[in-house]
């Protein structure tokens, strides 16, 4: 794939990301927009499920909207297809994403419990939101490498 496609695309998902949107709205729209995928759903699908899912401690956004654009297109129409061909692609993501960053989870990834006062101010206080962009653009990345 064009190195320059790439890096556009992981652009494109920082600068929502430093606009305002959450990880998990910024990857996913940028994801659709470079596949030239259009729906109003967008970036509504994705809302619930930044900051570790709704600051509960989960996932981090970023990787489940990795998840969600490879689920697009890799994703099955009928009950009676194959999920292996989605389900290999979605745990290299996973694996890769682990690797470069020693966790898939939101708490172990920013240092902060985002479902508290403390968590928040110290998300502040230490500029997590850099973090936060790295994990949004290697998200993005990944999941370009590997569609």
């Amino acid at each position: 794939m064009q190195e320059h496609y790439i890096n556009e695309t992981v652009e494109k998902s920082k600068t929502y990301f430093n606009s305002g949107y959450g990880c998990a709205e910024s990857v996913l729209m940028a994801l659709a927009e470079a596949k030239g995928i259009q729906s109003a759903l967008f970036p509504r699908i994705a809302s619930g499920f930044c900051g570790g899912v709704a600051n509960t401690g989960g996932m981090c956004g970023a990787v489940i909207a990795g998840i969600m654009a490879i689920n697009i297109i890799y994703g099955r129409d009928k009950a009676t297809e194959s999920k292996e061909a989605n389900y290999q692609k979605v745990k290299k993501f996973v694996k890769e994403f682990d690797v470069k960053f020693g966790s898939v989870n939101c708490p172990q990834l920013t240092g902060c419990d985002l479902g508290t006062a403390e968590g928040h101010a110290k998300f502040k206080e230490l500029n997590v939101h850099k973090k936060c962009t790295d994990f949004t653009a290697e998200a993005t990345r990944l999941v370009l490498e590997i569609i």
